[in-house]
Formats: C-alpha cells, structure tokens, sequence
C-alpha cells in the first residue's frame, strides 16, 4: 500500500468517506468447518448480492447481519486500494463461535454493481433500506431465530437505523464514529494547513443546509465534487448519538485504542448516548479490528495484510454480549 504523508494523506482518507465506486475484491479459500452460500435479495432497483455462511453441521439459531463500511468496500472488507479481509474473517469468527451471519456488497460495489446509481442519484438512505431489506430476508427464513445486526464503521450508523428493526434482537458498533460527519471532516482539516478548512467550512455550511456548491477548489474536489454532494447532504448532519439512542435493545460498542480513524471518546459519546450500550474497550485493536502498534505508518500497513487475524478479544466480548 503507497503511503501519503502529511495534506495529501488525511484528503485520501477522507475522500474515503464518500467515495462511491464499482469495485471488488475476492476473499481467500474459506475454511472447511464453514459453509458458505451465495443470496441475493431484489431491491426494487437492483439486485443486492451477500455470503451466507453458516458453521458446518450447526443448527445455528442466532444471525448477524454484517454492514461494511464507508467508500467502495466489499462484503469481505476490501476494497480497490486495499484486500484485507477483516470482514470475511470477522464472519468466520462468528462461525467458529457458533453463529451464523450473511455479509454483502453495497449497492454500486462487487457482485451488487448493477443496482448502484448514478454517484449523483446516491443517498444515505439508500444503504439504510438495503440493510432493512436484508433484515426482512433473514426474518423470512426459518432456521434463525435471532438477528443480531453488526456495522463497521459508518456500517455502524447504517445499522444503528436499520436496526429500529422490530426483528432485530441486538446491534453490536465496531469502530464508530461518535459523531457526525460533518464535525469528522473539521477535525481532520485542523491538522492540516488552515487554508483548507478555511476552504472547506463554508462549502459543509451550504451542504448542510442542503444546498450544492458549484466552485469546488481543485485541493478538495475529491471530497466535495458536486455529483458526491447530494449524498454528504444526505449523511452530514447524523448524529449516531441521537441515532443510538432511540434504540430500546441490547447494544453493544467495541472499540480499539489503536485505531487511528475513530477514537476511544467516540465510544465514550456512543456510551453516554444510551443506557443499554455495553462499552468495551479492546487494547491494541485497530480500524480493521485486528492487532496494530500506534506507530502510524505500522498501524496502515495492516490495511494490506489479509493474513493478520481479528483480534480474539473482539469475539470473546461478542460472545459474552450474546451469552453464548
């Protein structure tokens, strides 16, 4: 993976959060104590395509419901820039714990490119009603009897809506913001030369007050491109906070303290939201919920790296959650 430094570095990652792209990335052979099964659901715009797998000869009762994160990800976790896998093996963790679970690829992304519109026709919206969608599939399937809804990062925020879900019985938060996008892009432009923030804040102010902005400087295109507009209008002004806590079920937020995109005071935030979140902090766990070292430059070497393991800390406080 080509490492950025300094502007260029924090405006990729951003970009990140609103990339919409039609890409895919194949998972590696799959382990054989599991059983894996193409689905698909109809969105009425196009056809949603996911894993189903389940743990071999298990009568798994119990399915999560696993919602990537932001940019062109895949249901395995990877995406154009990147393979590593942290879905896929998030999945098989799960298995090994007894549970079964169906991860897809968005809209616009893998095996679900057909049913992606048009970057400027994209909304929010859109991914929360693919994941309630797909909740209605597992709920018409009747081997599970227990949905559980996991999301990754802004997957968090998808499924924290999508999980007001009267079948949904639990919703687990994997590296999620505490806050809204809006207050994200103004934190990361503060590191950055006061120039472009100062750039930047007046194009969020019209965004947020859902109008576009034609004249978009060429060092911020990449974020702010008037066909990515309508969709970070549509996403700005979330609060998870206010999200999470119209929630009336068990919730709960794991967080690393090596990750070097969401912080421990999100979960923090995410906590104080809501009094049925149990929190758990896991030591040395990154964005891809595998072990990294604080060291920037180490810590963005493991986004490459399909072969490093999900830390097990992460599955023994699911299991602990679900009280398997």
């Amino acid at each position: 993976m080509r490492e950025f430094s300094n502007t260029a570095k924090y405006l990729v990652f951003l970009a990140a959060l609103t990339l919409f792209s039609s890409a895919c990335s194949s998972a590696k052979t799959q382990p054989l104590t599991d059983e894996e099964t193409v689905v698909s659901i109809d969105t009425g715009t196009g056809i949603l395509e996911g894993t189903l797998l389940t743990p071999n000869g298990l009568n798994a009762e119990t399915v999560a419901l696993i919602i990537a994160g932001s940019g062109p990800t895949d249901r395995n976790g990877n995406n154009p820039s990147m393979t590593n896998n942290s879905l896929s093996l998030l999945a098989h963790g799960l298995s090994e714990s007894g549970i079964s679970s169906v991860r897809y690829d968005k809209r616009g992304i893998g095996k679900s490119r057909k049913a992606g519109p048009k970057e400027s026709d994209l909304r929010f919206q859109h991914y929360i009603d693919d994941a309630s969608s797909w909740i209605d599939y597992l709920q018409d399937q009747d081997n599970f009897k227990e949905i559980i809804v996991i999301g990754h990062s802004e997957g968090a925020l998808i499924g924290m809506i999508a999980s007001q879900h009267d079948a949904v019985s639990k919703f687990i938060s994997l590296a999620s913001p505490g806050q809204n996008l809006d207050q994200i892009i103004r934190e990361q432009l503060r590191a950055q030369p006061p120039a472009l923030l100062e750039q930047a804040a007046p194009i969020m102010d019209k965004l947020l007050q859902g109008e576009k902005v034609d004249d978009v400087p060429k060092e911020l295109y990449a974020i702010f491109r008037p066909s990515v507009q309508p969709y970070m209008m549509s996403i700005l002004p979330l609060d998870p906070t206010i999200e999470l806590a119209k929630l009336s079920k068990p919730i709960l937020v794991a967080q690393g303290t090596t990750d070097i995109q969401i912080s421990v005071t999100d979960a923090d935030k995410l906590e104080a939201s809501n009094k049925n979140v149990t929190k758990v902090v896991i030591e040395g766990m990154n964005h891809l919920l595998k072990t990294a070292s604080e060291d920037r430059q180490a810590n963005i070497r493991t986004y490459n790296n399909p072969d490093l393991p999900i830390k097990t800390e992460l599955f023994h406080a699911i299991r602990e959650f679900l009280a398997i």
